[in-house]
């Protein structure tokens, strides 16, 4: 089985980093990218606490939600950060950060 992503899809827009680190990933998020996070968290730990009501366990199951939000609101921003840098999402702004910081070196 062939997991190699380039073999399957090829960047459509410039790439800045083809294998990116974390730490580079993750220091490239954007605005849009917290935004997505912070939102995805608190929808969930608001589908967790409305869904413990019934039963009566607002506060595993909020912490519980919250939690699964957190991770899943972190790897989206993660796919997005990782997806402009390998030129798989637009990514104009880091281009023009990019090509700012060659030219000024």
């Amino acid at each position: 089985m062939n997991t190699d992503i380039t073999a399957s899809a090829k960047p459509e827009y410039p790439v800045l980093d083809r294998n990116p680190e974390f730490t580079k990933v993750v220091g490239n998020f954007n605005t849009l990218d917290y935004c997505r996070f912070i939102t995805l968290t608190g929808v969930s730990v608001t589908v967790g606490y409305l869904s413990g009501i019934k039963p009566g366990l607002k506060g595993p199951s909020m912490v519980t939600g919250g939690l699964i939000g957190l991770m899943g609101g972190f790897m989206y921003a993660y796919q997005n950060s990782a997806g402009r840098l390998m030129g798989f999402f637009p990514n104009e702004g880091e281009v023009a950060r990019y090509q700012k910081r060659d030219f000024s070196s």
